[in-house]
């Protein structure tokens, strides 16, 4: 009786190795790949569930806090009810900034940026799948935050003569803003890759959300009035306040501006990370 051969194994093509063959399936990566590994790595630091837990704290807490408040005004003579969500938004974005600047530069201060590319030499795919990942976590925990401020606003000021919000202003008041804070966000980890330096980033970011408001507020002379109007007009506080029907000014973006005009900034950000991270050595 003939003793059973075991299988003949060939070797790959190139393999220095005639005669063997990895037992590892070997198989093309894609771009599903990177999505599951920055999935993977975003979920798995602690920075981002204390990032976001202090969001979703800070815009629940000081927007249930608003709303408290106003709900002792026995005549809120028509204002929107949804505009007290605002307050915590204006603070919790500094969280959104931060883990957006963390999800790219946090790997160029540790070194595992390495890792990163060796596992996947596409470069491009490595930083949109970051962006993407971040974005829809960014986008969902933001909704669901800002309607639960919504929900809660609506029904402690229904009789205190509130406005009744409208079906675009419901809209604009939880879509749109959260897919305006997400953009805001991923414009961060655009900074945060170019910079490729954590706290500079945060600081370069936070600078932009607040410098021009700043200034703006000490420019007094007549001959400055134009600039210190468009300051104004394009502050990101002022723009988060038109989704809420209740500008800082009287002119400049209205209606759903502010997402366009985030959409375009996010767009040149990418365009110059995207450009520098294929020139750059990691």
């Amino acid at each position: 009786m003939s003793t059973p051969q075991p299988p003949t194994q060939q070797a790959a093509a190139g393999s220095p190795y005639p005669g063997y063959t990895s037992p590892i399936p070997v198989a093309r990566t894609h771009f599903g790949h990177a999505l599951a590994s920055e999935w993977t790595k975003i979920k798995s630091v602690r920075s981002t569930m204390w990032t976001l837990g202090v969001f979703a704290l800070l815009v629940v807490g000081i927007g249930l806090l608003t709303g408290v408040v106003a709900s002792t005004e026995p005549d809120l003579d028509g204002e929107n009810a949804l505009f007290m969500g605002f307050f915590g938004l204006l603070l919790g974005i500094v969280c959104i900034i931060t883990l957006g600047v963390l999800t790219t530069a946090s790997e160029y201060g540790t070194g595992m940026i390495r890792t990163t590319m060796v596992a996947c030499p596409s470069r491009g795919r490595v930083l949109a799948a970051k962006a993407l990942v971040f974005f829809l976590i960014a986008f969902l925990v933001t909704l669901v935050s800002v309607t639960i401020v919504a929900l809660l606003h609506v029904s402690m000021l229904e009789g205190n003569n509130a406005d009744e919000p409208t079906g675009d202003e419901w809209l604009k008041g939880t879509v749109g803003i959260s897919l305006y804070i997400a953009l805001l966000g991923t414009l961060s980890l655009a900074v945060g890759s170019i910079v490729r330096h954590s706290a500079g980033a945060i600081t370069l970011m936070i600078g932009a959300v607040l410098a021009p408001l700043v200034i703006a507020m000490f420019m007094f002379a007549s001959s400055l009035q134009d600039v210190r109007t468009a300051l104004f007009e394009y502050s990101i506080p002022n723009q988060l306040s038109i989704f809420y029907a209740n500008s800082l000014s009287t002119s400049g973006p209205s209606g759903w501006d502010p997402l366009w005009i985030m959409l375009g900034l996010t767009a040149v950000a990418f365009g110059a990370a995207f450009t520098l991270l294929g020139r750059r050595d990691v």
